[in-house]
Formats: structure tokens, sequence, C-alpha cells
């Protein structure tokens, strides 16, 4: 048999495909409003877009499940690196988990508002909008928790280069200073599609050997 086919190596292809699908979501839901602004703005940007914001909450929730898979191989990857961590590489996986949470939680948010904007009072829609505007808690405690033991068990492993694991440690570092923390957001994406590229070529490799042998 091909040491090619099957589909293991498409497995840490979930990474990237999960950094995709959050662009194409938060292209087709949009950017909403903020509370600051008049309410009848805020109104009419849920009701003229809520079409848009079910179908990018639909695709939100597909890179969700992508994350999640991925991570999931991640932990196996730090798993196999060294035998004698346990819960360290599951802490990765942890925090993707607490950001899809995070997602769900900022996409519930904007589903009601789309539904109910024209049903509720101004004031309770405005109110909806300014927790939309700062319920960023989860994901940025998930990304900490991914970045910081995903940096750790790299350095402590060697199960990827070395290099990524103090980049993740620096991007934690940027991610508890508040007027930059946001860096710490976009970096993390990027982060994860360097490390699905990366994981990708490498199980390509492993599955080819044996067929070259």
């Amino acid at each position: 048999m091909n040491g090619r086919t099957g589909p293991g190596w498409l497995l840490p292809l979930t990474g990237a495909g999960f950094f995709v699908l959050a662009i194409v979501s938060f292209a087709v839901q949009g950017e909403p409003k903020s509370a600051d602004d008049p309410v009848n703005e805020i109104v009419d940007f849920y009701l003229d877009n809520k079409d848009s914001i079910i179908a990018g909450q639909a695709i939100g929730l597909i890179s969700g499940l992508l994350l999640i898979a991925f991570g999931a191989y991640l932990a196996k990857v730090l798993r196999a690196a060294d035998q004698s961590m346990w819960v360290l590489p599951l802490l990765p996986l942890l925090g993707f988990v607490i950001m899809d949470v995070g997602f769900a939680i900022d996409g519930t948010i904007m589903i009601a508002l789309s539904e109910t904007a024209d049903d509720i009072e101004p004031s309770s829609v405005q109110t909806l909008q300014a927790l939309w505007d700062n319920d960023f808690l989860p994901i940025a405690l998930g990304i900490l928790v991914f970045l910081f033991s995903f940096g750790i068990a790299v350095l402590r492993s060697g199960a990827l280069p070395k290099w990524l694991g103090w980049v993740a440690i620096a991007l934690g570092i940027v991610g508890l200073i508040p007027p930059i923390g946001f860096a710490a957001f976009v970096g993390t994406g990027l982060l994860i599609l360097v490390l699905s590229i990366l994981l990708t070529v490498r199980a390509r490799r492993e599955r080819a050997a044996p067929a070259t042998a």
C-alpha cells in the first residue's frame, strides 16, 4: 500500500482549515456596530444582516470542530515525544475547548440580536451589544492556556522546533498586557496555521517513508 494513502496525514490540516474558515466566518457575518453607536444603527445592522450572521455562525461552528480535531492531534504529537508527560500535552487541547466556548458565547449573542432586534426594547439591544463588545474573557483565557502550555510542552519535549515554543510563550506574555493583548489573538491564529502546515508536511513524510523503504 502507498504510504500516502488514507486520511492520517490530513488530520493536522484541520488547523489550517480552522484558520481559513474562521476568517470566512468573520467576513460573512460582518463587524457589528459598537454599543457606543446610536441604537437605531445597531438594530438596523442585525435586521439587515440576519441571514449573513446565521451563515457566518454556521461556518464558525465548523471551524470550531476543526480546532478541536487539531488540538487532539497536537496532544497526540506532544504526548508521543515525551511519555513522561501526562497532563501537559492535554492542556493545549483544553485551551482550544475554552476558546470554542468563548466563540460560541459570542455567536449566541449575535444570533439572539439578529432574531429579536425588532422585538425587544432598544435599550435591551444596546445592553446585549455592550455584552458582545466585552465577552472576550473566555476566548482570552483559552488562548493563554494554549500558548503557555504548548510553549512549555515544546521546550520540554522537543516535539517541535523550540523556537515555536518560545514564540508561543512570548505571545502569551503579550496577551497579558491589555494595550497590546489583541496581538496575541492574531498571533495565535498564525501560530496554529504554521503548526498545521509543519505537522502536515511531517505526517506526509512519515507516511511516505515506509513505502519508499
